[in-house]
């Protein structure tokens, strides 16, 4: 009688104008646009009693913001420092979080892995939803990652109803949904996956959250142009969204936090690949270096920054004569729009010509460039492929170029250049805004203000 199902009524909307109508058609009466209506849910009116149980017994209290006891809510470390470091510190009570990533990338290893961890190590009650995998293919994995699962609870079930019942009885503090594509709600008539049991279903997993401060992990598919499959609304729902980077040949696997309520975006997590699962990398700079540190036309090292933490990568640029009318422009890890910008910039204010020169950029390890302090280290390389000339051994370049040719300042500059003393680099050409006032130790500076001095630097050396 007090069956959730039987007071729900469907009815589809238009995500361009919000129009509601009662049945799917192909076009939107009210704004015309075609394809645009999907299924939502729709609570039928309950009795004040009703309503009151449905969202807790808990009436809600309005209290001065300076009254919390944040200590009483301390950040659970999940074992792993480098998916700390992505979480902005470990995980939060209440927090939900949106892992996506390519398949057979390791999302499924590392939360398999994190919650075995919680599970023997602090003795947190930890339960993980399977809708892909049986509860023996599970233990199978588990039982070749080696770990530990006397604690661990597991649930192959992708009926939501069916997974709160359980959640409710067992009382779990870490939950995880593996994945929300695949999990259905009674309350809707479309098949898993449509956008409609997506949003429903992270609606009510994001009010189960909140309501009773269960940490809740949520496995996305990603489409294959990267981007996570499903309305775009799942993003805001969450609390923070985090990303596997990385190329499914090499063994280096990255989690970068594009979204995080509670800590800095653009934190980035390096992990290996194993044959017992992702292992975490202490020192990423190391890997993103050539081995053997000969040095070879083309490349040059960056000091990029990646969220809090500064990170050394190796940039490589092949510049060679082209074959066709039209050069080819080629970036990985950089947005070519970008390449496009500064190859126009190095002609202007350099007067250096690539019209009749294909050129292709490649970041090391698989990292993206997002930010623009590595626009010098990109022309750099550019100039040094075209040349057939390498750079001086252990040189380090930052800085972001302008349309002007002017070399423009980075943010954390000095602790740029300290990442790059522990590596063992003693040159660097940084903008001048970033010149240390007290000399560091052996590494020699060159401030530049135009891409001009950069280029003579480079002579000098």
């Amino acid at each position: 009688m007090n069956d959730p199902a039987r007071k729900v009524k469907t009815r589809y909307q238009c995500s361009e104008c919000g129009a509601v109508t009662l049945k799917w058609t192909g076009q939107c009466a009210d704004c015309s646009a075609w394809n645009t209506l999907s299924e939502v849910a729709l609570e039928q009116k309950t009795s004040l009693g009703e309503r009151f149980q449905s969202h807790g017994s808990d009436q809600a209290v309005i209290r001065k913001l300076d009254e919390v006891d944040l200590v009483k809510q301390p950040r659970m470390s999940t074992g792993s420092d480098e998916l700390n470091r992505s979480l902005g510190g470990g995980l939060v009570s209440g927090s939900v979080i949106l892992l996506g990533g390519d398949p057979g990338i390791g999302k499924s290893t590392l939360l398999l892995q994190v919650l075995s961890s919680l599970a023997d190590r602090d003795h947190v009650k930890a339960l993980y939803v399977s809708g892909e995998e049986s509860i023996e293919q599970i233990g199978l994995r588990a039982a070749r990652l080696g770990l530990q699962t006397a604690d661990l609870l597991v649930l192959a079930e992708n009926h939501l109803e069916h997974i709160f019942t359980a959640a409710h009885q067992h009382k779990p503090r870490v939950l995880v949904i593996d994945s929300i594509q695949t999990v259905f709600s009674d309350a809707l008539q479309s098949v898993p996956g449509s956008v409609a049991q997506v949003r429903e279903c992270a609606a009510r997993l994001v009010r189960f959250a909140k309501q009773t401060q269960t940490t809740v992990f949520l496995v996305g598919h990603v489409t294959k142009e990267g981007a996570l499959a499903g309305p775009r609304v799942l993003e805001h729902m969450v609390d923070t969204v985090l990303y596997f980077e990385g190329d499914g040949n090499s063994r280096y696997r990255m989690i970068r936090s594009v979204k995080n309520r509670y800590g800095a975006v653009n934190e980035l997590g390096v992990f290996a690949m194993t044959d017992k699962g992702l292992r975490e990398v202490s020192n990423p700079s190391a890997i993103f270096l050539t081995a053997d540190g000969e040095p070879a036309p083309g490349t040059s090292i960056l000091v990029t920054r990646e969220g809090s933490r500064p990170l050394l990568v190796e940039v490589q640029a092949l510049v060679d004569q082209t074959h066709s009318s039209q050069p080819r422009r080629v970036a990985v890890g950089l947005e070519q729009n970008r390449l496009s910008m500064l190859l126009a910039v190095l002609h202007r204010h350099a007067g250096v010509v690539t019209w009749d020169q294909d050129v292709f950029l490649n970041v090391v390890g698989g990292v993206k460039l997002t930010e623009t302090a590595a626009d010098l280290a990109i022309l750099v390389a550019i100039l040094s492929s075209l040349r057939d000339r390498p750079l001086a051994e252990n040189l380090v370049v930052f800085g972001e170029v302008g349309l002007t040719g002017e070399i423009r300042p980075v943010q954390e500059g000095q602790e740029r250049l300290k990442a790059a003393q522990k590596h063992g680099f003693n040159k660097a050409i940084i903008p001048a805004a970033n010149s240390p006032k007290r000399k560091m130790g052996k590494v020699e500076i060159f401030p530049v203000r135009k891409l001009s001095q950069a280029i003579e630097a480079l002579q000098s050396m």
